[in-house]
């Protein structure tokens, strides 16, 4: 198996990703996805959660209720929970149930690397991980796929096409400010915050 990964700065377009690896005959359970949930983007479209419940519930090690979303409910089983470092964020997949162990975990110290830890174990390498998870911190969402070899190069393809973050660029504008890797222990964007690095990349 490989996994094939990729950072969206528009939810919509990791939608539109996620999508397009299912018609590739992709499992919805090989399938994750991690979006930034500051601002409660989720639940106004949905009217099913709110990010004050969901941050409650995760750092009580609970996550809240599956609810459905996404084009004709091809993204059954999207929750919210909190991550550390991160905040609020919708997820699905492998990488959500993870996710969820790390929320229940971050009280007792045990969430220290939990998203960028879920991301290597499935084989994102290290670098790319940090940069994945502090893309989410900064409002973005997250896609990764776990495949057959044979489907790789197909996969990413498809992650490749459906407007994703160059990474590359992306590490040089973090590093320009100042920054060196995901920390977990580091304070969650607010939702102006958010709204603001988002704008900056809108262009």
């Amino acid at each position: 198996m490989a996994t094939v990964s990729a950072l969206f700065d528009n939810y919509d377009d990791a939608l539109t990703a996620v999508n397009r690896l299912q018609a590739l005959g992709i499992d919805r359970a090989d399938i994750s996805l991690v979006a930034n949930n500051a601002d409660d983007w989720y639940g106004r479209r949905t009217g099913e959660v709110s990010d004050n419940d969901a941050g409650e519930d995760a750092a009580a090690g609970a996550g809240v209720g599956a609810v459905v979303g996404g084009a004709g409910g091809l993204l059954a089983g999207l929750g919210v929970m909190a991550i550390p470092g991160i905040g609020p964020v919708v997820a699905m997949g492998w990488l959500a149930a993870t996710g969820l162990g790390a929320a229940a975990g971050a009280l007792a110290g045990g969430a220290v690397g939990g998203l960028v830890g879920a991301m290597t174990a499935e084989g994102v390498p290290e670098r790319d991980a940090h940069l994945y998870a502090e893309g989410v911190r900064r409002g973005g969402t997250f896609v990764s796929a776990k495949v057959d070899d044979a489907q790789a190069t197909r996969a990413q393809a498809v992650l490749d096409q459906s407007a994703p973050v160059d990474l590359a660029e992306r590490e040089r504008t973090y590093r320009d400010e100042g920054w060196s890797h995901f920390d977990p222990d580091s304070p969650v964007y607010s939702t102006d915050e958010v709204a603001r690095e988002r704008e900056r990349y809108r262009a």
